[in-house]
C-alpha cells in the first residue's frame, strides 16, 4: 500500500507506548495496532486528530505516500 504509517516513530519521540495512546485517545488497542501496522483500509479524521493532539504532531508526521 503507499500510504505508509509512521506511528512507532511519532510515539518514539513522545516517549509513549501504543497502549498509552490507545487509552489517550479511547480507541481500542486491537484497532490502533491495525492502524500502526498499516493494515487499516480507512482512518477517521477525528481518529487521526485526537492522535496529533496526543502526540502533538501534524498528520504528515505519522502518514506518507510512497509511489509503488
Amino acid at each position: 500500500m503507499p500510504i505508509i504509517v509512521t506511528l512507532d516513530a511519532a510515539l518514539e519521540r513522545k516517549g509513549m507506548t501504543l497502549t498509552q495512546l490507545s487509552e489517550a485517545i479511547d480507541i481500542t488497542l486491537a484497532n490502533l495496532s491495525i492502524l500502526k501496522t498499516g493494515k487499516a483500509k480507512a482512518v477517521r479524521f477525528s481518529t487521526l486528530e485526537a492522535i496529533c493532539q496526543v502526540l502533538d504532531c501534524q498528520p504528515g508526521e505519522i502518514l506518507s505516500f510512497e509511489r509503488e
